[in-house]
């Protein structure tokens, strides 16, 4: 059975860091873009940011913030978020999908629970 596990979130003060984890069970990540969406109250999700399978090729929403990486041999996937904004507080989720990078949440076929993020002072 696929599975992700989200780890990481927590509540931050305005300018701080959080690195969030994804990590995978039952499949291994050389073959899967893993993309990191987040979704505000009351707002649609978005993406965040997603590392492709083989190339490693990396898409940001925020490329100054944000740095995602992946560690094979640990079948997970990291979010470092620095420079927090009170605007990124949500919900952030890892999904996975075969091969390549989307910004469409509804192409990833695997999706972890979800974990919060709050930015605030």
């Amino acid at each position: 059975q696929l599975q992700l596990v989200e780890s990481g979130g927590g509540l931050v003060q305005p300018g701080g860091s959080l690195r969030l984890s994804c990590a995978a069970s039952g499949f291994t990540l050389d073959n899967y873009a893993i993309g990191w969406f987040r979704q505000a109250p009351g707002k649609e999700r978005e993406g965040v940011s997603c590392i492709s399978s083989s190339e490693g090729t990396r898409y940001y929403s925020d490329s100054a913030r944000f740095t995602i990486s992946r560690d094979n041999a640990k079948n997970t996937v990291y979010l470092q978020m620095h420079s927090l904004k009170p605007e990124d507080t949500a919900v952030y989720y890892c999904a996975a999908r075969t091969y390549y990078c989307s910004g469409y949440p509804f192409l990833y076929d695997t999706w972890a629970q979800g974990t919060q993020v709050t930015v605030s002072s």
